[in-house]
């Protein structure tokens, strides 16, 4: 992984031929990171590992001024691009589904729409307390991108992180347990009474 390294430094020092060397040699990791996190999607998604693998290096690498400090960093950088783009696909349906994209559909198809919309307003609501968790402690945040986000194992985002495997664990405990009690306030809130 010193290849890796030695390129995002020549990327950031403007090298222009680099950004061909890095897609290579860590093309495999980030399409399983994606194959990973596209694993947990719902049914008939439309974007695929490979796309989403894709539009993250495109994103990274045409970030200008971009630098990182690590090969975790830039995984990190690879973890939070392709949160961006599943939260863009999840808010880009949410408004279809409020007049923005109508179309016709077969009453047989109605169930996956419905399960759809729903995955997109979880997927907004995570996104929404992510964010307000992220004011309060970074790093926990940073952990739950890496795990849900990218997929990462809970030893792989610790060593992301550089953060031992036991405040990897208590900090994804406690990080999953807030995030369910703010998605839940948040729900209590705006049901009509």
């Amino acid at each position: 992984m010193a290849d890796v390294t030695r390129i995002l430094n020549a990327i950031e020092q403007g090298d222009a031929g680099a950004t061909e060397e890095l897609l290579p040699l860590v093309y495999e990791e980030l399409r399983l990171l994606a194959a990973q996190k596209m694993s947990q999607e719902s049914p008939g998604q439309t974007l695929q590992a490979t796309a989403l693998v894709h539009e993250a290096y495109l994103r990274l690498v045409e970030v200008k001024d971009q630098s990182w400090n690590s090969r975790n960093h830039f995984f990190m950088a690879a973890a939070e691009a392709m949160r961006r783009i599943l939260i863009e696909n999840a808010r880009r349906k949410q408004s279809m589904r409020y007049g923005g994209g109508l179309k016709r559909v077969n009453l047989d198809q109605t169930g996956l729409v419905e399960l759809d919309e729903r995955i997109a307003d979880e997927l907004i609501d995570l996104d929404e307390a992510l964010a307000k968790l992220a004011r309060q402690d970074e790093t926990k945040a940073n952990l739950v991108k890496l795990r849900y986000f990218a997929g990462l194992t809970i030893q792989q985002a610790a060593q992301a992180l550089e953060i031992s495997h036991a405040t990897a664990e208590r900090h994804w405990d406690y990080a999953r347990s807030w995030l369910h009690a703010e998605i839940k306030r948040k729900r209590g809130s705006s049901t009509p009474q």
